[in-house]
């Protein structure tokens, strides 16, 4: 009897003295497919051979791929007979790629396994397997669960760019036309994008010092994609400062980081970041930086600069969102977001950097000033450098609520009453502060 030929999900053995290859071909399918079969006993042309079935191999091929196969799966093995010849059918899946066979990392390529190495294999799901599959994937959501608003706005918005023809549309043409609806529900790219379910999420706060201790104010926006955009850009530049420039005879703000480099880097986490996975969205205002972090590490083995430097072809992760988006002008150049980002900052004279960790990819934007963005907290260069950073915390909170107690002070910024204390004593002796009210009911005046 034949079986047939092998192919990128299934592969065949002679027997189990092939146990080393089999865990190589169970690995390097796992790894592109997610799931497959392998058969002991059948030969590479699909010709049943046969071998020796007991309970012993059964249970040495169940060995072997809790001892080499890692992280672990669970395989379904079994004895199966083809006229009169016994073989061993492992049935096997698993989503927690990448999976290695002794440590070593395959890929499946037609009936072959290639070793590659763990940095080709980041890259390889990172712009191709999530790619391919998530944003095609249909969502729960059905195709009513829309935010019309929102798709309109874009259409409007790709028309009047140039880079959506004239003509009439509607809601489910916009869905259909790119691929976003299948079925009667939203593919998970539509739902993102345009889902009225509250897809997302966004986390937004500020810091009173570049660690993420004495937290200013936190807020959770859930949402689709475009209302995201809209809610961090509006919290970014509404607590960041702003100086003034008459020219001629009007008077300008100018925010301290340029409002083109703010959307650009927004646009990018959004369009480049994985989706359902560990982490979330999260914008982080410090006295001295404003930190964008996007799920999912950079999905290229080239780094950032190596986009800015050269003409190296993008690797684009979701590229129906990242379509969408350049559509409707939220990104200017499709696959050139580094590059973009690094002109506008240079022409700005904003420094930055990044941070590529293994959940994900913040960006980070560097402020001049070291003072926190509080609204009316502010104090000048020569105050500034009179404060130590504990006071600079204490002065920024009681600037938003005075009447914090010690006990609230100190649990807000890690430190002892005694250590609140004497930081009172100080900012009161140097001008700063002044106490009013009862001393059960302090209210800490803010002079400065």
């Amino acid at each position: 009897m034949n079986l047939g030929k092998e192919t990128e999900t299934l592969e065949f053995k002679k027997t189990t003295g092939e146990m080393k290859e089999a865990m190589i071909s169970i690995a390097s399918i796992l790894n592109k497919h997610g799931v497959g079969t392998l058969y002991f006993g059948v030969k590479p042309n699909g010709y049943v051979f046969g071998q020796v079935v007991s309970e012993s191999s059964l249970r040495d091929v169940s060995r072997n791929i809790y001892e080499s196969i890692k992280p672990q799966i669970y395989p379904a093995i079994q004895e199966v007979i083809f006229e009169g010849h016994s073989t061993i059918k492992v049935e096997f899946s698993g989503e927690n790629v990448p999976y290695s066979a002794a440590g070593r990392y395959y890929l499946r390529t037609a009936d072959e396994d290639r070793e590659v190495t763990p940095e080709e294999l980041r890259v390889f799901f990172g712009t191709n397997k999530y790619r391919e599959k998530w944003e095609k994937t249909l969502s729960d959501i059905t195709e009513k669960q829309i935010d019309r608003r929102i798709i309109k706005m874009f259409w409007q918005n790709a028309i009047e760019a140039g880079r959506l023809p004239q003509g009439r549309y509607t809601c489910p043409i916009i869905l259909k036309r790119f691929g976003l609806v299948r079925d009667g529900f939203l593919t998970n790219a539509g739902e993102v994008l345009f889902g009225n379910n509250h897809p997302v999420s966004l986390k937004v706060g500020i810091f009173a010092t570049d660690e993420k201790l004495t937290i200013l104010d936190m807020k959770l926006y859930e949402d689709n994609i475009f209302n995201l955009l809209k809610y961090a850009e509006e919290y970014i530049l509404k607590n960041i400062r702003w100086r003034s420039e008459i020219i001629g005879l009007e008077r300008n703000e100018i925010p301290e980081v340029p409002v083109t480099v703010i959307r650009e880097v927004l646009a990018n986490s959004f369009a480049h970041a994985i989706y359902g996975g560990r982490t979330t969205h999260e914008i982080c205002i410090h006295p001295s930086m404003i930190t964008i972090y996007s799920p999912g590490e950079y999905a290229s083995k080239y780094k950032p600069e190596d986009y800015i430097k050269g003409n190296i072809e993008s690797e684009i992760r979701n590229p129906i969102i990242t379509k969408i988006l350049f559509l409707n002008k939220s990104i200017e150049k499709f696959g050139s977001g580094f590059k973009r980002i690094n002109s506008l900052c240079k022409d700005a004279g904003v420094e930055y950097s990044y941070v590529n960790g293994e959940n994900g990819f913040k960006f980070m934007l560097k402020r001049n000033s070291l003072r926190s963005d509080i609204e009316n907290v502010t104090s000048n260069v020569t105050s500034v450098e009179k404060l130590n950073s504990t006071e600079n915390t204490i002065l920024a909170l009681l600037k938003l609520k005075p009447d914090l107690s010690r006990e609230e002070l100190a649990t807000k910024t890690y430190k002892t009453i005694r250590t609140i204390q004497r930081t009172l004593n100080s900012l009161r002796d140097k001008g700063y502060i002044e106490r009013e009210g009862a001393k059960q009911n302090t209210i800490w005046k803010v002079k400065k």
